[in-house]
């Protein structure tokens, strides 16, 4: 069974997500429902819903849209993560109404749709480092170029648990191994940062990857981080532009198959128990 530590849902009635005008292939609804009847036939237990980047004016309309998900007789959520600007001034007031919901578990702001000097602002630092002596975690979600970033932050905080999702972006496509290979060797020697096994499907060709072609990059990841900080994700809907959430769970089952029961309790489910509290 499998803790999902990364779903989207998108629900265009409801909210605003500007960037998917550039992506056609995610340009609609993704239900909950749909996601939920299809999660329960692969194994999935519980989910956390991952932010979708919806519009800055949204993000709290977004948090209590999947409260009220995670109230739905037999829901598979158990938290959030939520999106979030620390480079806003605003930032001290949004985190400290946030510690009032138990709904959020973590935020996550995602840092290569824009400059990347936006992470090496004073005031994002500091307010990174007010997620110190709280429960939150921090996604981190940077292109493999983008990993010294992600580092920095790491160690301006270093009582805050960090997630670098999937895999660290690997450009799986064009097979370009360095610096990411370099990098994530780097970012692993941070105690305070674990790995998502996630979203490789979307960074490999769509019509011809196969288990051997993601296998060296998540198996890469495994040893850098060890088994005891890393978590699973399933990235739906993204994952359906590599084959889908059937698909992405039977490939895992056929990477992580070689692992010993144990390690494969930990990757599947008991990681995010421990880090999220579930």
């Amino acid at each position: 069974m499998f803790i999902d530590t990364h779903l989207h849902v998108i629900d265009r009635t409801e909210l605003s997500y500007p960037w998917l005008s550039g992506t056609p292939a995610l340009d609609r609804d993704f239900s909950y429902g749909a996601y939920a009847r299809e999660a329960r036939r692969v194994g999935i237990e519980n989910t956390l819903h991952m932010e979708v980047d919806v519009a800055e004016s949204d993000i709290e309309a977004e948090i209590d849209y999947v409260g009220k998900l995670k109230e739905r007789p037999d829901s598979l959520l158990v938290g959030a993560i939520a999106a979030c600007r620390p480079e806003n001034a605003d930032f001290a007031a949004f985190l400290e109404r946030q510690q009032e919901n138990p709904l959020v578990k973590g935020f996550r702001r995602v840092l290569h749709v824009v400059p990347d000097d936006v992470s090496e602002g004073a005031l994002f630092r500091e307010n990174i480092g007010r997620l110190s002596d709280t429960r939150f975690t921090f996604d981190l979600c940077v292109l493999p170029r983008q990993l010294p970033k992600a580092m920095a932050l790491a160690d301006l905080a270093p009582d805050v648990q960090f997630i670098l999702d999937h895999c660290g972006v690997p450009d799986i496509k064009g097979d370009a191994a360095e610096p990411w290979r370099a990098h994530m060797a780097e970012i692993a020697r941070r105690p305070n940062v674990a790995a998502k096994i996630s979203g490789v499907v979307a960074y490999a060709d769509p019509e011809s990857w196969t288990v051997e072609i993601l296998r060296s990059w998540v198996e890469h990841t495994v040893d850098c981080f060890g088994f005891d900080r890393v978590v699973w994700g399933s990235d739906w809907p993204v994952c359906t532009l590599g084959g889908g959430l059937s698909t992405w769970a039977a490939a895992t089952q056929v990477l992580f198959a070689g692992a010993s029961e144990e390690e494969r309790a930990k990757l599947f489910r008991q990681n995010a128990r421990r880090i999220w509290g579930l």
